[in-house]
């Protein structure tokens, strides 16, 4: 977005763009009515480093069309996400906005083509405990994948058997950043974080028996870890992870 905004000015500066185009360009470049239903962050890459993203549930598939459309209109970001989409929200979806794509497992429909982050290749691996954690990590993976990282994947490899974790230690030693998806009774974080020296988030799923209170449990195992360098993000938060991941990375670029 900061390229972007600079050739506008740039093009001002020379001529070769006029003050009434560049006016319609930044009219709205903190933020944007959409209908009666939304106020969209064009400006919160400025702010932030990452590009607002639309959270589907509660919306309707017309209001979150509108809103992807509206944010992939201004290019603040090359790839405009929603998160949380059912497959039969995507269908509708799909009718107003046939270029967009959708992958099912991890729930998130995108507009645009990701810009590789080339300095950070690799530099994030995602590890889920079991097959049923798939879809919380595969929402962490694609989120880093449509903002242009390549996710290292490691699946089912929990605690029940850990020689798993241990065939692949390879893939965690070698990462600036891991997220680490389980449910149950959440203990993978802490093995993977007494591994490795770089920065583990926790992700608790919502997947157990009884007691396990719909990810509670897992949640408070990870928050008790006496494994240090763990963050935990809130039950079912891939994407919320995936962020974290993002800004840990941009911080030890500079």
């Amino acid at each position: 977005m900061h390229e972007k905004l600079y050739s506008l000015l740039q093009g001002v500066a020379s001529g070769t763009i006029s003050p009434e185009v560049a006016y319609n360009h930044i009219k709205d470049i903190t933020y944007e009515a959409v209908g009666n239903f939304a106020l969209v962050d064009h400006h919160r890459s400025l702010r932030t480093g990452v590009p607002e993203v639309v959270f589907g549930i509660g919306k309707t598939p017309e209001q979150i069309a509108e809103i992807m459309t509206a944010l992939h209109r201004k290019a603040m970001a090359p790839v405009v996400m929603a998160t949380k989409i059912s497959p039969d929200t995507f269908t509708k979806i799909s009718q107003q906005l046939p270029h967009s794509q959708y992958f099912p497992t991890a729930q998130i429909c995108s507009l645009g083509q990701p810009q590789p982050q080339q300095r950070h290749a690799r530099a994030i691996a995602v590890v889920s405990a079991g097959t049923a954690d798939l879809p919380i990590a595969e929402e962490a993976a694609i989120t880093l994948e449509l903002s242009g990282f390549c996710p290292q994947r490691l699946w089912d490899v929990g605690v029940a058997g850990i020689h798993r974790l241990f065939a692949h230690r390879h893939i965690v030693e070698g990462a600036k950043v891991i997220i680490v998806v389980a449910g149950m009774e959440g203990a993978l974080p802490s093995v993977v974080a007494g591994l490795v020296s770089c920065p583990v988030i926790a992700v608790p799923t919502s997947i157990g028996y009884g007691c396990h209170l719909q990810g509670l449990t897992p949640l408070l195992t990870m928050l008790n870890s006496c494994s240090a360098g763990i963050a935990v993000v809130n039950i079912d938060n891939g994407f919320g992870a995936a962020m974290l991941a993002i800004k840990i990375l941009g911080i030890s670029a500079d």
